[in-house]
């Protein structure tokens, strides 16, 4: 038995006697669907564990079952499915969860053949964000996404289709229980995602404000549990919330982080990604997500330790791909350093030279990702030529302080500068400026 199982199952027993309250117990099934390999399938089962943990469910057994295509009724089978009909009996479960999506036929069949309750990794996922959102955002995006969900699976939930009641007028086929029912979510949906957009417009609001305060912005993103709000507390001197679980952040918290060159930039924290989020989860927190899309870098944390980091790197990335943040300067972070093999550490920073390696909860490391952060942005300033007489030491004495002097030439009466500026000084200096390039750009050398 594991360690953390034990803990899982010392919890259960002081829950009994303490509280008389017994929580749910999960038959895990995965099927390895969408997975490479073997041990691809293992690792992502054992996630759905985790998530089932962080859902308030006991784990006491997972099958894996490894099949070319799902089956169209049962998705497993009907021999599989009665193989584990008698499982789940014999350990007394609550629920049975699925590592992977399915339909709403299956779904049925599934809880008709097990008689109890059969969930897939998307409701499981969307129960944990639903049990942690906090802001109104958050919780309308939850709800929104679990409609979503809910709206094709609502035939067969024990809804009868029936005549409305009756009198002049009304008699004859009348509506369906069911179609009210859909009408009901669906006039729900809609007055959710006008509220999303009202929303949207006042998070676009507050991101013009900070645009005009032209502070460069960070957006730290990674899987779920890399460590991402340490890292935000350690750099920030924060108190963002930081449990050993997963989703524990959902909504989008952000500080002001001082940098080694004296720049100031704002770091936001954002969600977890997760293997196939799912999409529902997308598209309701999309005015959320859209934020990762407009920030001038993004740090990108991954648990050294995760037994598979490489896999999570690429899932966080199929994510940004989706939101259309893929474009975004990218500083990998590989985190947790003090609790990882060495060995797998050094494999990451192989793979990922330009990586920074850090211990967000002892602080080793964290000073070079400052300096390698503060060095990042400010080459993503633009670059400027400038001529700058030589009375006007002032000038100069600023240039070196607030950007990033490349050369400089002495002529006869003045000197020839390339530097990048922020585009907050480039106003400031535009008297002297004599050719601009854009961001990286290489304009012809001084003199």
């Amino acid at each position: 038995m594991s360690e953390r199982e034990g803990r899982q199952r010392r919890r259960l027993a002081a829950t009994e006697v303490d509280f008389g309250v017994v929580e749910q117990r999960a038959l895990l099934v995965g099927t390895g669907s969408g997975t490479q390999s073997l041990d691809d399938a293992e690792v992502s089962l054992s996630e759905l564990g985790l998530l089932t943990d962080t859902a308030g469910a006991l784990p006491v057994e997972s099958v894996l079952q490894r099949r070319p295509s799902p089956d169209p009724a049962t998705y497993i089978g009907s021999g599989k499915a009665d193989e584990l009909r008698a499982l789940a009996d014999a350990l007394d479960v609550d629920v049975v969860v699925f590592d992977d999506e399915l339909t709403p036929a299956q779904q049925r069949n599934l809880e008709k053949k097990f008689g109890r309750d059969v969930v897939d990794r998307v409701a499981l996922i969307l129960d944990i964000f639903a049990q942690h959102a906090r802001s109104q955002e958050g919780m309308v995006q939850v709800e929104l996404a679990q409609l979503r969900y809910r709206l094709p699976r609502l035939r067969g939930r024990g809804i009868e289709l029936s005549q409305q009641a009756g009198g002049i007028g009304t008699r004859g086929p009348g509506e369906t229980q069911l179609e009210v029912d859909r009408r009901r979510i669906q006039r729900r949906m809609n007055k959710l995602e006008g509220e999303l957009e009202r929303l949207a417009k006042t998070r676009a609001t507050q991101r013009k404000a900070r645009r005009r305060r032209e502070l460069p912005t960070v957006s730290l993103v990674g899987y779920t549990n890399a460590g991402k709000s340490t890292l935000l507390n350690r750099l920030t001197r924060a108190d963002a919330l930081v449990e050993d679980r997963l989703f524990s952040t959902l909504d989008p918290t952000t500080r002001r982080l001082q940098l080694p060159g004296g720049e100031v930039a704002l770091l936001s924290d954002t969600v977890g990604f997760v293997r196939r989020l799912p999409h529902q989860l997308v598209e309701a927190f999309r005015s959320t997500l859209e934020e990762v899309a407009q920030v001038d870098m993004l740090v990108h944390v991954v648990d050294a330790g995760a037994p598979d980091a490489e896999q999570q790197v690429e899932a966080v990335r199929a994510v940004l791909r989706e939101i259309d943040a893929a474009h975004q300067p990218e500083l990998l972070v590989v985190n947790k350093i003090d609790l990882a093999d060495p060995t797998a550490v050094d494999d990451l920073l192989s793979t990922h030279p330009e990586a920074v390696a850090v211990s967000a909860r002892t602080g080793e490391g964290v000073e070079k990702l400052q300096e390698v952060l503060g060095a990042r942005l400010r080459a993503l300033d633009p670059v400027v030529e400038l001529a700058v007489p030589y009375e006007r030491g002032d000038v100069m004495a600023a240039l070196h302080r607030e950007g990033d002097v490349l050369v400089e030439v002495h002529g006869d009466r003045e000197t020839r500068v390339r530097a990048r500026i922020p585009d907050s000084g480039v106003s400031r200096f535009r008297e002297f400026v004599v050719q601009n390039g854009g961001p990286g750009g290489t304009p012809n050398g001084p003199g």
